[in-house]
C-alpha cells in the first residue's frame, strides 16, 4: 500500500506543477512576454489548456461570475493540497493494512 500511497502523491505534484506552469505562462502571454505566434509557445499553451480546461470548466460552474478574474486556478491549487494534507495525514491508516 506504501507504493501506491507514493505514487499518488507523486500524481498531485505533478498536477501542482502543470498548474503553476499553466498560471506563470497565462501571466507571461498576458504582459506579452511570451507570444502565441511562436509554433512551440502556442504548442505548450494549447496542450496545458486541454490538459487542465476540464478542471477548471467543472470548478467555473460552481463559482459566481467575477469579471475578468479567474480564481479556478487557485482553487485547483488549493484542492490538490487539501488532498495531500488528508492523505499524509491518513497516511497511518494506509500502511496498517
Amino acid at each position: 500500500m506504501q507504493s501506491l500511497f507514493m505514487i499518488v502523491m507523486l500524481i498531485l505534484d505533478i498536477v501542482w506543477f502543470v498548474i503553476i506552469a499553466h498560471v506563470i505562462m497565462s501571466w507571461l502571454i498576458n504582459f506579452q512576454v511570451l507570444n502565441l505566434r511562436q509554433p512551440l509557445v502556442s504548442q505548450i499553451w494549447d496542450g496545458l489548456n486541454r490538459l487542465l480546461e476540464p478542471i477548471y470548466s467543472r470548478i467555473r460552474r460552481i463559482l459566481p461570475a467575477m469579471g475578468g478574474l479567474d480564481l479556478a486556478p487557485l482553487l485547483a491549487l488549493i484542492a490538490v493540497y487539501a488532498i495531500r494534507i488528508i492523505l499524509a495525514n491518513n497516511a497511518g491508516f494506509f500502511y496498517s493494512y
